[in-house]
């Protein structure tokens, strides 16, 4: 029998950390809560939750050096899943109610407002994933949760070989925009599978599942 993986959500004062862990751990993953960074460090898979305000997120996470604790695991090629504003910080910068905000910068590009006449992007939507997804695997079809009015609406990371290319998963509100990527050791959702029901469960099982 296969050892669980062990999985740590960021513990940097994001307000979803609790019903991701339960998730997480209704996935099949070992959980533990915390920013402590030998713990981080160690797991087999990070898990990045994100709720509220670009600049917010990106200065609950330099206060724990969480910014720090994310490049060096995907530095060491260790995999990390952002989910929401855990998504979008990945990106160079994020502008919202005009505050442009540096990110985290693992990604290029400009996290924005979506071109839509009611917003939040509130409620179950359906994605359109990469015929090469890992995190979609089984569950193409489905619907999944969003709450945000903001998002990364194009893809500027051009990958040379050998490297792999990444796997992009789009959605659509106002516009066409990034609901998921798989880059490396490096995964992100825009949604929430937290709150996505079965189909939410099945993605991080599939992420769990491909932790090395």
């Amino acid at each position: 029998m296969s050892r669980a993986r062990r999985v740590v959500v960021l513990d940097y004062g994001s307000g979803n950390v609790h019903s991701a862990a339960k998730a997480l751990e209704r996935a099949g993953a070992e959980v533990e809560v915390t920013a402590d960074r030998t713990a981080v460090m160690e797991a087999d898979g990070l898990f990045v939750p994100g709720v509220g305000a670009f600049k917010a997120v990106m200065d609950q996470l330099r206060a724990v050096r969480g910014d720090e604790l994310i490049d060096r695991r995907l530095a060491g090629g260790r995999p990390v899943l952002g989910i929401c504003v855990g998504m979008q910080v990945m990106f160079e910068r994020g502008v919202e109610r005009g505050v442009d905000t540096e990110g985290l910068g693992e990604w290029p590009g400009v996290v924005t407002e979506l071109p839509a006449e009611v917003l939040p992007h509130m409620g179950w939507n359906t994605v359109t994933p990469d015929p090469g997804s890992v995190l979609f695997d089984g569950i193409q079809d489905e619907r999944f949760y969003f709450v945000h009015s903001f998002a990364a609406q194009e893809w500027l990371l051009d990958v040379i070989p050998p490297f792999p290319q990444p796997r992009l998963t789009w959605a659509e509100h106002g516009g066409r925009f990034l609901a998921a990527v798989e880059n490396g050791p490096l995964s992100a959702a825009q949604f929430h599978p937290e709150k996505s029901g079965e189909a939410g469960i099945r993605l991080l099982s599939n992420w769990i599942g491909a932790l090395d």
